[in-house]
Formats: C-alpha cells, structure tokens, sequence
C-alpha cells in the first residue's frame, strides 16, 4: 500500500464520498436498516480521522439526498435521529481536533432543532483549519445548480449582475459550496457506479473511485488505497499528452 502521509504534496485537496450500502449491510446480517445506518456512523468517524491525518484540507460526505425524504418514515426518522446523536456527540471532538464543519443541502426541510444544532456547530468550529468535513444533508446536485440560476437571475433583474458578465467562476460563487474546491476524487462504496445527483457542477473533473465494500466496512485502509489508486492516476482536464 502507498505510504499516504509521505506524499502530502500529490494528495487531494478535496475527497468526497457517497456513503452508500448501509441497508444491504444490514439485510445480509438480517438485522433492521436502521442498524446498517448506526454501524456506518462508526464509518464516518474512521475516515474523518483518516483524512485529518492525511494532510487532506476538505472531505465532503453524502448523508442524505432530497431523494431520500421519499424513503419510509420510520427511516427518515431513524436517519435524522443519527445526525441529531451526532451533532450533539461528535461536534466536540471534531473541534479539539481543528475540524471545521459545514452543512450544504436544503436546511429548511430539516426540523428546526437539527438547524439549530448545526448552525451552533459551524459556529463553533468555524476557524478550524486542520479539516472542513463538509456534510450534504437534504441536497440534491440538479436543485443547487437550480437555486443557483435562480439566484443570478434575480440579480440580472435587479440590475445588479451583468448577464453577459455570468461565467463559470461567478455561477459557481453562487453554488452552495462557495470557497471550497471541486473535489479532486469521488468514492462510491458498494458496488454503484453512479454519482447520483452529487454534486453535479463541481465533479466535473474529479476522478472517481468504486469499491465494492459496502460502507459499514469502510476501513482506514480502503480510504488509503481509494487514494492510492488516484495519486496513479494522470490527470489531464481535457488536454491532450504530450509526446515530448
């Protein structure tokens, strides 16, 4: 395996994950969804620890799509239990750590209590700088892009953008994550090759790691090797090799 903390230069500056299998680690085990979701709590906590140690600046986790909200209730509720458990429980660790955390999505469908819960924790954590553990809640890619435009159009409007002035550096100051990178790796664990409706503007470029691992089982070391897989990788933005 490659020794990750000795090449902090070639590392990502930004991972993002799409947390996916927790209901097929359960049914395997003939045990509730709902104890798939608990046990990749335990998941997240690895690999943000993992990251931090790394040297990576931002980890982005998919927690939970617009999509979602069409689940059975009793997941749903299930679901938004484990992210109230976890705002209460986690958030100090993470600071004396010197994680940063940040909450994209649509927060207004959230009960008030989750947002309140989540606007105390970015406050808190807002000058950590060892990590920003950035955590899509009720987000959908296609909707943010959506809000976006919406947004500059309004302003266009209002007289206060040029439309002609709109390129893709000011559309993306109007994106949910504003003065983040584009992540430069996406894992998919379980097996899917899809990205889901995440983060859709941003991965335009990113490289793209699958894992048959469902995420449960997600270790420290499959974090590794994801990376290790993409520091192989050359990337080029469209441009051709040169022959030299």
């Amino acid at each position: 395996m490659v020794a990750i903390e000795r090449m902090e230069s070639s590392l990502p500056s930004h991972v993002a994950i799409i947390m996916d299998g927790n209901g097929r680690w359960a049914k395997a085990r003939g045990l509730p969804r709902a104890a798939g979701h608990r046990k990749g709590a335990d998941a997240v906590r690895r690999v943000v620890e993992a990251a931090a140690d790394f040297g990576i600046p931002y980890l982005t986790l998919f927690s939970f799509s617009c999509e979602n909200w069409k689940r059975p209730l009793s997941e749903v509720d299930e679901l938004m239990g484990l992210l109230r458990r976890y705002l209460r429980s986690e958030i100090a660790e993470l600071h004396e750590k010197g994680v940063r955390l940040r909450v994209i999505g649509e927060r207004h469908r959230l009960a008030p209590d989750i947002v309140r819960m989540i606007e105390e924790a970015e406050s808190r954590t807002r000058d950590n700088s060892r990590l920003t553990l950035v955590i899509a809640i009720s987000y959908g890619g296609r909707q943010e892009i959506v809000n976006a435009a919406r947004w500059l159009a309004s302003k266009a409007a209002a007289g206060e953008v040029d439309p002609e002035a709109i390129d893709q550096e000011l559309f993306a100051s109007a994106l949910e994550t504003q003065g983040i990178p584009d992540p430069d790796l996406l894992i998919r664990t379980s097996g899917e090759q899809r990205i889901s409706n995440f983060l859709l503007w941003q991965l335009a470029y990113g490289e793209m790691v699958f894992t048959d691992r469902l995420w449960p089982d997600f270790t420290r070391e499959d974090f590794s090797a994801a990376i290790a897989e993409y520091l192989q990788r050359e990337r080029r933005y469209g441009a051709a090799i040169s022959s030299g």
